[in-house]
């Protein structure tokens, strides 16, 4: 795990870390900000006993001049030219909740004077120079092209699952499903101990993980009316996991397309490993090129975010398309829930991890769901559940760091625990949520009168 330079003994506040202070407060649009900040002067300035936020060269400072708010910091992270030495949760938790970083949607540009202090401040700091190139883990051939082409679309999945299967499997461990798990009521959390306790949930235990996608999994298969003979299309398969449930479980034969040729990869060998090359074809291929409906059941978790706004209602148009009368759809989703503003399409995690993606409401996707004839059967809310999923994924991360840093490399693997982390606050706080829809193409048998069919 990184850890930061040795400070001095006996160092205060005098030095570069008042002034830096100074400046920090002014982009976030604060007072004092509510950070310990160590600098690399071994100078520190800020609260006592707040979470440190370290400033290990100037360079982090002409990031923060070039491109200030989220981007700049974001990069300065990413590069390791800024660190969280102590929690990581504590550290960005307090940093998200100050000033602007607070307000939802694009982050507001400097004013003059504002501006013009964090100049004056980088020049007295020696830190004034050329803009610093982004590391490397920037997506941008991702970005090129037209947006939610298909090429452009299989770019975008390219750059963020294929980072390695050696990779995803210390973070998500044995079920490999990157997606939001179902923890049980009781005992899916501990004390938060010193980390922030948000909202009562603490960190999630690590062990409890496995058994709680795997939970999940059923219940996508109970909400499909998942039964033997039944065909079922998986959208977004990912590595194969929710296919092989369906399958080996429910006697299903599953269909899975990816637009990530590594995900492909494993997912063919893992379903031959459970000895059902039979039941379950992994294909890589767009969902717009499926062309061998009807399907008795579509399955789509996690992967709608990478439709983008402008497509979803195509996007839900050609899942009822591919469904047979009566047959169910399980859209899985996160979602956008600050009310009228949008994400801001050029910050960290459009830039890092998630290029295109677009998260809308729910409202949106009901909407659009609604709007291509599908009717609505069931929405469950699971935004508690990915927080807890999310810290969980950053622990496993953080106990296998030098795997993984050796798997990925530094740059990446700090871009995955950043994102991972700002993520569990976003569900924390309510700024993003995640929800099940369960729909189905009218016609055909009549849907359970009551949800105890799947719960």
């Amino acid at each position: 795990m990184e850890t930061g330079a040795a400070v001095p003994s006996g160092t205060g506040t005098k030095g570069h870390a008042a002034r830096l202070e100074k400046a920090l407060g002014v982009v976030l649009g604060t007072g004092q900000i509510p950070l310990r900040l160590r600098v690399w002067d071994g100078s520190e300035a800020g609260p006592a006993g707040a979470p440190v936020l370290e400033f290990k060269s100037r360079k982090a400072l002409r990031r923060m001049l070039w491109s200030p708010g989220q981007l700049g910091l974001s990069r300065a992270y990413v590069a390791g030219d800024i660190d969280t030495p102590g929690d990581i949760f504590a550290a960005f938790s307090a940093l998200s909740s100050a000033g602007k970083f607070a307000e939802p949607g694009p982050f507001k540009p400097l004013s003059a004077g504002e501006l013009w202090l964090l100049v004056r401040t980088a020049v007295r700091l020696g830190a004034v120079g050329p803009n610093p190139a982004p590391p490397p883990e920037e997506a941008r051939v991702a970005r090129k092209g037209r947006m939610h082409s298909k090429s452009r679309d299989s770019a975008a999945i390219s750059h963020h699952y294929d980072v390695g299967n050696d990779f995803y499997a210390l973070v998500l461990g044995p079920s490999m499903v990157y997606s939001c798990a179902v923890w049980p009521a009781d005992g899916a959390a501990r004390p938060a101990g010193n980390s922030v306790d948000a909202g009562g949930l603490g960190d999630a235990q690590d062990d409890g993980l496995d058994a709680a996608q795997e939970a999940k999994l059923d219940l996508v298969c109970r909400k499909l009316g998942l039964q033997p003979g039944m065909r079922v299309l998986d959208v977004g398969c990912g590595w194969g996991s929710f296919a092989i449930h369906a399958a080996a479980r429910y006697g299903v034969t599953v269909v899975g397309v990816t637009l990530s040729t590594e995900q492909a990869v494993l997912a063919r060998k893992r379903v031959a490993e459970a000895g059902l090359t039979d039941k379950v074809e992994i294909r890589v291929q767009d969902y717009r090129d499926v062309e061998d409906g009807p399907f008795d059941a579509i399955s789509s978790i996690g992967m709608s975010e990478h439709v983008g706004r402008a497509q979803t209602p195509a996007y839900a148009a050609a899942l009822f398309a591919l469904l047979r009368p009566g047959g169910r759809l399980l859209n899985h989703a996160i979602s956008w829930n600050a009310g009228p503003t949008s994400p801001d399409p050029d910050s960290f995690i459009p830039r890092y991890v998630f290029p295109d993606g677009e998260m809308i409401s729910l409202g949106e996707m009901v909407s659009a769901l609604e709007t291509a004839r599908f009717e609505v059967l069931d929405v469950e809310a699971l935004r508690r559940h990915y927080a807890l999923t999310l810290r969980a994924w950053v622990s496993r991360l953080e106990q296998n760091w030098d795997e993984a840093v050796r798997l990925a490399g530094e740059g990446r693997a700090r871009v995955w625990r950043l994102y991972m982390a700002a993520s569990a606050l976003g569900f924390e706080n309510g700024l993003t949520g995640v929800n099940q829809v369960l729909v189905r193409r009218p016609g055909g048998e009549e849907p359970p009168l009551r949800r105890t069919a799947w719960l």
